[in-house]
């Protein structure tokens, strides 16, 4: 399925800029990275550090454009999967070994160490909204779950059995009931998820953080099917998680709905702003973006004079435009990033 097939580059250019700048926002988002959608644009698109937020954070975002990258080029060579490279997308994500401190009852201090790139060495588990406390694989299971998981999926994937969006679906299901890695299990998760869906010349979709309680729901609501046994999880079949895959059908759906939407909708008023359209009613707005983007120096009094409306009226559509985060200034404070997308 080839749905860029018919786009012209112009399109298909936007489209991949698009993707870059959804998925790396709205998968670190999930996982609680602080940059905004526009920080996120500018970042990756722009090579450019703006606004207030932690260095890790940025580091993160920029560690999972490479991960991004380094999975779709993979998964374009159509060899068997390995366990190495989903340890070599790890140690992508985490780029490095770190060390976490945590204070124990009595105010004794602990620490560990989380390896990028090498499989848990402590149990981990999750609190569900619930309040219950849920149990992932352990240190000693891990290493035969993953090798379980991995022949699965290349026996699988040889066999015809499963449709693309149904292994996708199945191998993010059993991953994350294994939980391999310390830290970064949402996101490697997520990667092959495409990783997946790439090598079957399907588009690749963004779990958005919006959309954050009804992935976690479907999840929540297949492991109360399959049970609570780590194993169970990691050898789930298709009948057991069919809550996850109604939510990934649906899912997939929306995400070509919206990219064939993107190339199509062709209007000076419609733009695209993480995933959504956003129309405008005043087609002046669209004239300032438009000039914005033409000239990023262009001054509130050539503004006035191009569009043909007051002074006042400009700065009240620019200020709209900064408060959602649609467009934003340079550092040097005199020239523009438009961070919302044209569809013409």
């Amino acid at each position: 399925m080839e749905v860029s097939s018919s786009f012209n580059r112009k399109k298909q250019a936007q489209l991949a800029r698009k993707f870059t700048v959804e998925y790396n926002y709205n998968s670190n988002h999930i996982e609680g990275n602080t940059l905004t959608y526009g920080q996120t644009e500018l970042l990756l698109l722009f090579g450019k550090v703006s606004g207030e937020a932690e260095m890790k954070d940025f580091e993160e975002m920029k560690a999972s454009n490479v991960g991004l990258k380094m999975m779709a080029e993979v998964a374009k060579e159509k060899l068997p999967l390995t366990e190495t490279f989903i340890r070599q997308l790890h140690q992508t994500l985490l780029r490095e070994d770190y060390a976490v401190y945590t204070t124990l009852p009595g105010g004794l201090q602990s620490s560990y160490v989380v390896y990028a790139g090498s499989y848990k060495t402590r149990p981990n588990s999750v609190i569900t909204r619930y309040g219950d406390r849920f149990e992932y694989a352990s240190p000693k299971e891990t290493p035969a779950l993953m090798n379980d998981l991995v022949n699965w999926y290349n026996e699988a994937e040889g066999s015809g059995k499963y449709s693309p969006i149904e292994l996708a679906a199945l191998f993010h299901y059993r991953y994350i009931r294994i939980h391999p890695f310390e830290d970064g299990n949402g996101r490697i998760a997520r990667l092959m998820v495409n990783y997946i869906l790439s090598r079957h010349e399907w588009p690749m979709i963004v779990v958005r953080n919006r959309d954050k309680q009804s992935y976690l729901e479907a999840l929540h609501q297949s492991d109360l099917v399959v049970g609570p046994a780590p194993s169970d999880g990691a050898h789930a079949s298709l009948r057991e998680i069919r809550h996850f895959m109604t939510y990934f059908n649906k899912l997939v759906k929306t995400e070509i709905k919206a990219d064939i939407d993107f190339v199509t909708k062709s209007d000076e008023n419609i733009w695209w702003y993480d995933g959504e359209i956003v129309t405008f009613r005043s087609p002046n707005t669209s004239k300032i973006l438009f000039a914005l983007q033409e000239n990023p120096s262009i001054s509130y009094k050539e503004l006035t004079k191009l569009i043909g409306i007051n002074t006042s009226a400009i700065q009240k559509q620019i200020n709209n435009l900064i408060k959602k985060g649609y467009i934003q200034r340079k550092d040097s404070g005199r020239e523009w990033y438009v961070l919302i997308t044209s569809t013409i």
